[in-house]
């Protein structure tokens, strides 16, 4: 992931997101059909930008860092896809990240 967070920089309050994999089997080894998957509202921080600006132009910091854990909304964001990557990146503002998930 590494990789990833040199190729792509978000620009200002951007933040480049990993979603978390959906669940495709239950615990007793029954697969779930694509349709009936629940959609992933969650996800890992892999790159942030260097904030938005003041009016005097300095940088308001992010209050995500690389790592950590969010909630998402439903509906938003840019996927982002890479050419030698294979994983699928959302990119959003820091504006729409719900919450940060605590360890």
């Amino acid at each position: 992931m590494a990789n990833v967070a040199k190729k792509l920089i978000p620009l200002l309050d951007r933040v480049l997101i990993k979603r978390a994999e959906a669940v495709t089997k239950t615990a007793g080894g029954i697969v779930i059909p694509e349709k009936a998957q629940s959609k992933v509202l969650h996800g890992e921080v892999i790159a942030v930008g260097p904030g938005s600006r003041k009016d005097n132009g300095d940088f308001i910091p992010l209050l995500v860092k690389v790592g950590d854990k969010v909630l998402l909304p439903e509906y938003g964001g840019t996927k982002v896809s890479l050419e030698n990557d294979e994983k699928e990146y959302h990119l959003f503002r820091e504006s729409d990240i719900l919450a940060k998930i605590e360890n």
